[in-house]
Formats: C-alpha cells, structure tokens, sequence
C-alpha cells in the first residue's frame, strides 16, 4: 500500500481520537467542513530532482489547497498544513504521502503548585552545574525569562563550535537576550495559530495579551525546567500560556534542535488522557527517534496521572521516561483542633500568620453540594464562611484556586484535603491565605471532628522549612505508573528523578501561583510535577555526555538505569507516597537515578538504529508504517523478532492468563565493558517470591582488551499454579552483574496478560 488514507486508519486510533477530544473544533469552512492542521509524512525518495528544496517540491504538488505551516527535514521528512478533513483524505491517496496525522494539543506535565520562597538559590546536584559546559541542552517548553541569575554566563566559557542555531528575536525579546549560557532560542506558533482564536472552543491560539509573541516565558515552566537543567541552553518555545503545545509545532521543535546541534533534548510535554497512540501516529515519539537515531539524547516526562496504574505516557524505547520521587526537604505546616489533636501537612504559604485564637471551622461539603465541596467558583455562600476556616476538597480545579474562592467569601483559612485517590500524596502551594494541605486520612479526620460537635474549630500553624527528612525519595503519588500500555515488554517508567517541591528560576510574567489576582513577583519558585523530574535526567545527561562523549543515547540511559538506587536515605526499600506501601518497578522503573554511580556503570546495554528497526518490525509494522518514525524503508527479516529481546535494561516476562501449568520465556542481553578493559562479572539473580525461578547463561562474563561485548540468555520459567502476583498483577525481581567494583543490576517484572 503505497499510502495510508486518513479514513482508513486503525478504528481503535479513531476511537482514540474520539476520545480525546481530539478531532479539533476550529475555524469553519463551510456547514459540514471545518479547517483542521494535519501533518504529513512524506516519502522524501520521491521527490523530482527539479526540486531544489523539499519546501519547493511540497508547495508546487501540494499547493492547492494546502496551507503550509511547517516544513520538516530533518528528525522527519513532510509538513503540517491546515485544510479540511476531505482535503486530507484525499490528499492521504498521493502516492508519496505514507501517512496522514491529525494535530492535536499536548500538555506540560506539572502539577501546577508554584510556590513563593523569596530569593534563594536553587540547591542540588544539577544546578547551575559549570560541568558539561561542551554540551547543549535544548529545552521544549514555555520558553525562559533571560534575565534570571539561574542564566548568567559569567565564567563560563565559548560557545561551542558545532552549534548552528540562532537566537530569534520578538515581542521583547532581542539577540542581546542570548549568551553563552542561552546560547539560543526559537519559538513555534503555527500550530496555535491555526488552531483558532484563545476565545475558540477548543482554546487554541495565543492570546497577545498575556503572551509574548518571542521565546520570553509568560507562564514561568519554561523558565522553571531550563535552570534545573542547566548546562548550555537552547531553548524551543512550543507551549503557550493557557493553550497548551501542538504536535506540528513539537515536531518543527525536534527538526531544529537536532539540525541546531543539541546533544540533549528536554521535553516535559505529554498527553493526559491516559490513551497512547501508535509511534507511527505519536510526533513526539516520530520527533524524538530523529533525534536519538542522529546520538541525541532525549529526556521526557512519564507524566502525573498517577497513581493510577498503566498511566505512563511517552513510552517510545528510544525515549527515556522519567517519573517523580520526594527529596528530603519539606515545608511543614499543622493544623490544631479544638479537641487539641494536631494533623500533620504541608503548605508554602508565606503571608501573615493566623493568630493564636481558633477560628470556627466549617465543611462546605456537608450540604452535598459537591461544587461547594471542592470550593469551586461561586460555589460558597459568604453568610456560612465569612470569618471561617473552610476545609475544600482536592479535585477540579487549581489548589490555590480554591483558596482565592475561600478568601473572596471572607474565609480566613483553608484546609484542603485528599481524597481517596490521592492518598497521602502532599505537595506545597503559595496559597494566598493561610492554608495546609492533609492527606486523606487527615482529611477525613477534620471531617469528622466537625461531625462530632457543635461548634468546632481550628487553626493553623507554620513550620518553615525543614532539611534531612526521611524516608526520601519517595516515589510520588501523582508520577505515572507502569505497565507500558504500548509495550508493556519495555518497563516504563526507566526511573524516577526529584520532582515534588523543586526549587527553580521564575518569570517575572505572574505571580507564584499562576492566577491573574497573584501580583507577587519572585526570582525562585516551586514546582512540583514529573516535568521537574525529566530536566533532572536531562542535566546528568550532559554530564554524562560530557564525561564520556562517544557514548550513545542508549549507553547513557543504561548508565542511568543499572545504576540507580532502589533504597531510600534510612537504607530501606524505596515508598509509594499514595499508599505508604513499598514502591515497585512499575512506579519507578529502575530505581532513583544516582549520578555519582552513573558516571561509571562498568557495564551498559547499548542499542542500535537497527535494533529499533528490528522492534518495530517485532510489533507488526510493515515497512511502510516504520519509514513514518525512521525516514528510510525498513527492511524486517523472514523470522518476525521478539520485542522483548531488545537490548534494554531491563526485562518484562509476559504470560497468559490462559496458560496451565509451567511455561518458560527467554531474553537475549547483550552488554559493553565500559570500565576497566580485564573484568569478571559474576551474576546474582533475585527471583520473585513464589511460583517464578529464573536462570542466566552464562553466569560469568570475561572482558580483555579484545573482548568488549558478551551476551547472555535469561530463562524465565512460571508455574501459574504456584504464581504469586501483586495487586498491580506482576511480581518483581532483578538481575545484577558484578565484579566487586561495579553492579549492574536490572529490574525484572514477570506479569501474566490476557491474550489478544
């Protein structure tokens, strides 16, 4: 099939569509058509040689009636444009058109918790790092406010040789806006622009009013992520304040990042609607195998709609998918009961405290009202909570959002409580008046004392800051969970990174909370999200790259993964913060990552452009579907591979729920000496509890200075009537190799799954 006609894609990828929402409502052509941005996979082979350019090919054969946004040539040969669905399909039947992909709008993958700490430098391993200074971070998001101190570039050294990209100037925001810190910075709107006005249904567009038509940042993220990051910094605006970040203008992103020449891509973004589509269909996964297929590293969120399981997003395996773990600070705040009981919670705020007298305490939600009981617009009534502390429930809209509608009908304080689906999962806002958040216990405990008298009351009190809490990390309880609902033979998330409470650089745009009637202005803010996490994972990955430039995207993932800690800092296994139960591989992967060890892992898992070749071939695409994410045709041999023999760090044995008796399941690995040239790597195997043995041959591995690589087979063998799975339906194990320096260990997750 030389094309892939829009109206004949997989029903299940137009279910998804439904969906999400994601047929876009925009601007309308006529009764029954409307004007919609497609992007276009073109086969690039095809193109005349009378054709200088692919934008000159593109604009002479697809002129009519196209209008075209983007041309891609780069991480992807093609362009978007915008014209209705019948223009699409029709033009989906050009025999150089492989497919066909509706735009849709993406995320950031932040909590929204801003919060405000006054000028303070930001702490931790990646900050405002000097090492690494030869390689280039470029950092898709909102953009960045230049003058922060986090982007100074006192003493740091000359731009790199190799760099080729620009610093694009705009709405306040000139060439002097760059140095040797941000040594550049590009915006892409097109895709928002085509979308419709702010004021459409669907909130595409940019509103000028509150943006800046440049890569200045007016929603803070950008700024946030980019000085966590560190390192040289390139920064791809493609996220928009109130209007989200569109796939044609992601993938413009990738095709001039990789043709800048970063070394690291950075990119908190991700869908929320807990549906992946096919790599074939996913820009960011087509973006990003360009940019990993030419050595650059790609950094992504798992997204926070944890802890809900199977809710890990960008699942691509030439990705690597950062969750959020605790760090071992905290802002502690208490609320006191009238009955004398002390709830233990969190807030950041920083304005006057209450004072010492208790305040009468009220629950909204009594009446059953359930917009009264999440504290929604308009929803209380000033008579009942005018002087009061009011307890809102967590859900529907901004925790700090809440607050303002408690303060504007008189409340003098808020508690706001977790429900069931949260857990005990805390995060710090910069509320504006006086407020403390509780976990669902806490919560429900207020709700009852209130049940349990007449005339209770409450208040609260501030603790500050407080360093050397433990346990920590802590897996969050808002970071995406396993298993990969694409392949859920690759675990993701690969491991987990600090991402509650992260203190960064902020615009000067908007307040700390991000609400219009916020005029505070800070330098430093915090955020909290699995989009804190992922520049985390970007920054060690310059480091890494700076320390050991031939190393490959999958070599610096695998450094990362086989060295990161699956304890906490009392040294005991890692928490679920949602459940205060022990965490998982399916909640952080292959542990917290560990720079420290990283940097020499003694062994890695590489990974080649054909053996994602040969995984794409292992699930079932055809040639054609597979020139979409890799630009040339593929070829897949005569034996269909599996996808669980990709060489990746970690291993996932898959069941049938139908199988009887004892069934075996075995993975080839494949690992590179990267220490010291003569090594003896023994094995040590950790099975689950009951019902799984697991073997590995051979169990020693012999490195010279002529042998660098070795390969081994794990044999995974169950008896389902012995098998003893969790409540998520794994069980977990590991493989670690050693030589009495170095261990590289490997998760192992055995699942059973219904057939297909």
């Amino acid at each position: 099939m030389a094309a892939i006609p829009y109206s004949s894609l997989p029903l299940q990828f137009l279910f998804f569509l439904l969906l999400s929402g994601s047929f876009l409502q925009t601007r309308t052509l006529s009764t029954d058509q409307t004007v919609k941005t497609f992007i276009f996979r073109i086969d690039s082979q095809s193109k005349p040689s009378i054709f200088p350019t692919h934008y000159h090919w593109y604009s002479s054969e697809f002129a009519s009636p196209v209008q075209i946004l983007h041309t891609y040539d780069t991480v992807f040969h093609g362009f978007s444009a915008t014209l209705s669905p019948d223009q699409a399909a029709s033009l989906s039947r050009h025999p150089s058109v492989l497919a066909v992909i509706e735009d849709q709008r993406r995320q950031l993958h932040t909590t929204r918790s801003p919060q405000f700490l006054g000028l303070r430098n930001q702490q931790g391993l990646w900050s405002e790092s000097d090492y690494g200074s030869d390689v280039i971070i470029g950092v898709f998001d909102t953009g960045i406010w230049p003058e922060r101190r986090s982007f100074s570039d006192l003493n740091i050294g000359s731009i790199p040789s190799k760099w080729k990209g620009v610093c694009q100037v705009g709405v306040k925001f000139t060439a002097k806006n760059c140095n040797k810190k941000i040594i550049g910075a590009r915006f892409f709107s097109k895709g928002h622009e085509a979308a419709g006005g702010s004021a459409g249904p669907i909130g595409g567009g940019i509103n000028e009013t509150v943006e800046f038509m440049s890569p200045r940042d007016a929603d803070g993220h950008g700024t946030h992520t980019a000085s966590t990051a560190a390192g040289r910094l390139a920064v791809y605006k493609v996220c928009w304040k109130n209007a989200g970040c569109f796939d044609s203008d992601i993938l413009a992103a990738f095709d001039a990042a990789v043709n800048d020449g970063v070394d690291v891509i950075s990119i908190s973004i991700g869908g929320g609607d807990g549906i992946s589509s096919p790599y074939y269909l996913d820009p960011i996964a087509i973006g990003s195998y360009g940019a990993a297929s030419r050595g650059v590293f790609v950094s992504s969120s798992a997204g926070n709609d944890g802890p809900n399981g199977m809710s890990v997003t960008n699942l691509a395996p030439w990705i690597v998918t950062v969750g959020a773990g605790t760090i071992d600070r905290n802002f502690p705040a208490e609320v006191r009961l009238g009955d004398g009981r002390r709830l233990s919670g969190v807030s950041l705020y920083a304005g006057a405290p209450l004072s010492e007298k208790m305040y009468p305490l009220i629950y909204p939600g009594k009446s059953g009202v359930l917009s009264a009981s999440l504290c929604m617009e308009n929803s209380l009534d000033p008579n009942l909570v005018r002087g009061k502390i009011v307890i809102c429930d967590r859900g529907s809209s901004p925790r700090v959002a809440k607050g303002l509608v408690v303060k504007k009908a008189g409340g003098v304080g808020m508690i706001l409580a977790n429900g069931i689906s949260n857990g005990e999962g805390l995060v710090g806002d910069a509320h504006l008046l006086p407020a403390c958040a509780l976990g669902s216990d806490e919560g429900d405990a207020v709700k009852a004392y209130i049940s349990s008298t007449a005339n209770p009351t409450a208040t609260i009190d501030f603790k500050g800051t407080i360093l050397g809490i433990k346990p920590a990390p802590v897996v969050a309880s808002f970071s995406a969970r396993g298993p990969n609902a694409l392949n859920p033979e690759i675990l993701k998330p690969d491991l987990i990174a600090p991402g509650v409470n992260i203190l960064a650089a902020w615009t000067e745009a908007v307040g700390p909370t991000g609400l219009d009637s916020d005029l505070r202005k800070t330098e430093f803010n915090i955020l909290s999200g699995t989009s804190m996490a992922c520049p985390h994972v970007s920054g060690a990955a310059a480091l890494l790259k700076s320390a050991h430039p031939d190393w490959s995207p999958a070599a610096i993932r695998s450094a990362m993964m086989t060295t990161a800690s699956i304890v906490d800092n009392s040294n005991q296994p890692m928490t679920d913060e949602a459940t205060g139960n022990a965490s998982t591989p399916y909640d952080f992967g292959a542990g917290h990552v560990n720079l420290d060890r990283a940097m020499d892992p003694g062994l890695v898992y590489d990974i080649t452009n054909d053996d994602y070749v040969n995984f794409l071939c292992a699930n079932g695409y055809g040639p054609k579907l597979i020139q979409v994410i890799t630009r040339i045709p593929a070829r897949c041999p005569a034996k269909r591979p599996r996808p669980e023999n990709l060489n990746y760090p970690s291993i996932a044995a898959l069941f049938s729920t139908q199988s009887r008796g004892v069934s075996s399941k075995s993975f080839i690995r494949t690992v590179t000496n990267v220490g010291q040239p003569n090594a003896v790597y023994t094995v040590k195997v950790v099975s689950p509890e009951k019902g799984v043995t697991v073997t590995v041959k051979p169990s020693r591995l012999v490195f010279t200075e002529g042998v660098k690589k070795s390969s081994f087979v794990v044999t995974v063998t169950a008896d389902s009537k012995n098998l003893v799975l969790n409540d998520s339906g794994a069980a977990f194990g590991s493989i670690s190799w050693s030589d009495g320096k170095h261990e590289v260990r490997s998760p192992l997750v055995v699942t059973q799954l219904d057939p297909l």
